[in-house]
């Protein structure tokens, strides 16, 4: 039987509890007689598979078995460390203990294989969510109590359109999202789940009563997750012109941009967004270096909203 097919049979039942052959076999497309084979020779060189009959039979690894460093390529513990040290700057974890483990998967590598990683090592993932300072640090690494030991928290919130409320919820898991992270749990305020943005959680405070975990999958979280993030969308028309051109060329897809001779930058584009007063704001951003060249209602809009900022200021030095 072939190498890979023995390891994939391996991968599979460490990752479950237990698997019954005709899974295996639909997995990986071979008959039920090449996997009882493939069983046999993975008993016979020492992996501990265990068989049970009946409903709820199948096959399984005994618990105390683990899998030897040896099967591990040096590509893919490279990617493992990879992995490891891009999950390293989003601090998700302390960072002793981060450290610990790199230092773990670090030992299965030889002195020679370090070097290679050293040589070979182009890529680098920089996730840092934080701002400066401590508080947002502070914040995550209580919600981060919070969701192990299963409490309850209270806090006020202020939502994407100024509203202010105080919640108490179940936090269920942290989730990191554009470099911002967001706390996902049950709102025992509106009797459903809800995502909560962390720089606008204020007054946090963990209480003494315990939750029992709600049954949900990581499917269900991402259908909430679409939910809250449901966007309307606006077909746009832009000019740019001096600074403003390469933010644009790094905001807006190559496809939808045309340079033009003058050295202005065209952008025609279906875009999305969550409010319509974010998209003002914006588009705001852009100064004098942007002209909105349709819709003609939203460009009235960004006119109107641009006299209003001056008319705040425009006695301020006379």
């Amino acid at each position: 039987m072939k190498l890979e097919r023995l390891m994939a049979i391996t991968i599979l039942l460490l990752n479950r509890k237990r698997v019954q052959a005709q899974e295996l076999a639909d997995r990986l497309e071979v008959s039920l007689r090449t996997i009882y084979r493939g069983l046999e020779t993975l008993s016979m060189s020492g992996i501990p598979i265990v068989s049970y009959s009946g409903n709820d039979g199948g096959f399984e690894i005994m618990e105390s078995f683990r899998l030897d460093r040896q099967l591990l390529s040096f590509d893919e513990l490279h990617t493992l460390f990879t992995a490891l040290k891009s999950l390293h700057s989003t601090l998700a974890l302390k960072k002793d203990d981060m450290d610990r483990l790199l230092d773990k998967v670090g030992a299965l590598l030889s002195r020679t294989e370090h070097k290679r990683i050293a040589d070979t090592d182009q890529i680098a993932v920089d996730l840092t969510p934080w701002k400066s300072g401590t508080a947002s640090l502070s914040l995550y690494e209580a919600l981060h109590a919070a969701v192990q030991e299963k409490k309850l928290i209270r806090f006020t919130y202020t939502d994407s359109h100024g509203a202010v409320t105080e919640r108490s919820i179940e936090p269920h898991m942290l989730v990191l999202k554009g470099y911002t992270w967001y706390v996902h749990g049950y709102c025992l305020t509106r009797e459903d789940y809800r995502l909560f943005r962390l720089t606008r959680m204020r007054d946090m405070i963990i209480l003494p009563e315990s939750f029992n975990r709600r049954s949900m999958t990581l499917t269900e979280v991402n259908e909430q997750w679409e939910k809250a993030w449901d966007q309307e969308t606006v077909n746009l028309v832009l000019r740019f012109t001096g600074t403003a051109i390469v933010p644009a060329m790094d905001h807006f897809d190559a496809a939808d941009t045309d340079q033009q001779s003058d050295g202005s930058l065209i952008v025609r584009t279906q875009y999305s967004y969550k409010s319509y007063e974010s998209l003002i704001g914006f588009l705001l951003g852009f100064k004098s270096d942007l002209y909105i060249i349709e819709p003609d209602y939203l460009a009235a809009a960004v006119c109107q909203s641009a006299l209003d900022v001056y008319s705040l200021y425009a006695g301020r030095n006379r």
